[in-house]
């Protein structure tokens, strides 16, 4: 009886991974040329004057705006409603692939992989082009935001694709959406269990259980986006290492514990505002102007605490800057602030593009601030900052712990930056949960 029972899920978990294995190779292929794409215009553009180091993110957000509300038809409006199914001819309808569905915000990337997760084969596939154009010019043109959420969108938005258009391989639609979207931002960071975790705890934002089939999509697709990071040697975000280990235990749990409180604290009340500028409900070109003027500020101010450089694109190069100068710890808090700020007012320009990579960015800035005061390496300190940002700011934190353990390092550095995941996840949640009441009560007040 057990084994009548034990063989077809054994079918079925073997079709899953089928399914993962083939929608993470094809999906997480074009993922890698958008973002190699968006590399390239990134370089070319950061090699510009410090005037254009400035304009060219708002000429980037521009264009976007124009794309996503210029051709893009429809009412954006943020909830988590489930959509309807898109049409099931071959290719749909003209007015389908510019027309967005009544509930999600355009430039909202994530909200999509969320609001699909379960019913996957609703994905509006369809909508990718105009997003894609918008991707490419909001990050590749420098604005602060990343690569991450574009890749799991553009990875899911293939999977999708593929099993809706061929009647072959329809009933692997699921499968193959979740293993391109695995795929895709394993392929980015490198490390296999990254993009499963990730793929996995945005489905949890909806509560979909996680059957054995569906855990073994993830797992195929993780794998087959590593593999294909390893295969072409790709580099498309630069993780910081910790080389050195921590040299004394109370230090340590000191920097452990400061790190963790701030760069949890920061990036989750980041994400709090983030999800408040997206849900607003003005007109595209208010936001544009109003957010657009915030970036500029930001940017400018940003450029004379660092360097204009700094500001510039979703944080590689202030992290670079972190790196090669010596300042002060109260620079680096200060440049963490006004890049969590940048990348708020981004966002609320309309903004197409992720913020993993900023946030990991922000975290490495915050960790650093301790480096010093405790006495621990500044690549050991970045790296935790980093992770603590992923769990606290993004409230990934499973996947947090699988970038700690995939990034690799001295053991005690590890040991330090998983303490570090689990004290940001907390923080984070507790000030998250202080914002939301705080500004519940001044609605209430302001009634």
């Amino acid at each position: 009886m057990a084994n009548d029972k034990l063989q077809p899920l054994l079918t079925r978990v073997g079709i899953w991974t089928f399914g993962g294995l083939l929608g993470g190779l094809i999906g997480s292929l074009v993922a890698v040329l958008l973002t190699e794409a968006i590399k390239q215009t990134l370089a070319i553009a950061s090699a510009q004057g410090a005037i254009w180091l400035l304009l060219l993110p708002l000429v980037g957000i521009t264009l976007a705006v124009l794309v996503l509300f210029g051709l893009g038809k429809g009412q954006s409006v943020q909830t988590l409603a489930p959509r309807e199914a898109t049409s099931s001819s071959r290719w749909g309808s003209l007015m389908s692939w510019y027309s967005f569905p009544h509930d999600i915000a355009r430039a909202d990337l994530t909200g999509d992989v969320v609001n699909a997760s379960g019913a996957e084969e609703r994905f509006p596939w369809n909508l990718t082009p105009l997003r894609a154009f918008a991707i490419l010019s909001t990050v590749g043109l420098g604005a602060p935001m990343g690569t991450e959420s574009p890749a799991a969108h553009i990875g899911v938005a293939t999977g999708t694709w593929l099993g809706s258009t061929n009647p072959a391989l329809r009933q692997l639609v699921r499968p193959l959406a979740i293993g391109g979207g695995a795929a895709s931002v394993s392929a980015l960071m490198g490390i296999p269990l990254v993009g499963s975790f990730f793929m996995f705890e945005l489905s949890q934002r909806r509560q979909v259980p996680p059957t054995p089939e569906r855990v073994a999509a993830m797992l195929a697709g993780g794998l087959v986006g590593w593999g294909i990071n390893v295969a072409f040697k790709l580099q498309l975000i630069r993780l910081v290492v910790p080389k050195v280990p921590p040299a004394d235990l109370w230090y340590t749990v000191g920097a452990t514990l400061f790190i963790g409180v701030i760069a949890g604290t920061i990036t989750s009340l980041t994400g709090e505002a983030i999800y408040w500028a997206r849900g607003l409900r003005n007109r595209p070109a208010i936001r544009l102007l109003i957010g657009g003027l915030a970036m500029l500020f930001l940017a400018i101010v940003i450029g004379q605490v660092a360097t204009p450089a700094a500001a510039f694109g979703p944080g590689g190069a202030a992290i670079v800057w972190a790196e090669n100068i010596e300042t002060t710890p109260y620079h680096l808090l200060a440049v963490a602030l006004l890049r969590a700020a940048s990348t708020i007012a981004a966002v609320l320009a309309g903004g197409c593009g992720g913020v993993f990579v900023p946030f990991l960015a922000i975290g490495d800035l915050s960790g650093r601030v301790f480096a010093t005061t405790f006495g621990i390496p500044g690549d050991l300190a970045g790296a935790a900052g980093a992770a603590a940002a992923i769990a606290g700011g993004y409230r990934l934190p499973l996947t947090a712990v699988a970038m700690v353990l995939g990034v690799g390092g001295p053991e005690a550095a590890q040991i330090t930056c998983l303490a570090t995941v689990v004290i940001a996840a907390l923080s984070g949640l507790v000030a998250a949960r202080a914002a939301n009441k705080l500004s519940s009560s001044l609605r209430a007040m302001i009634r």
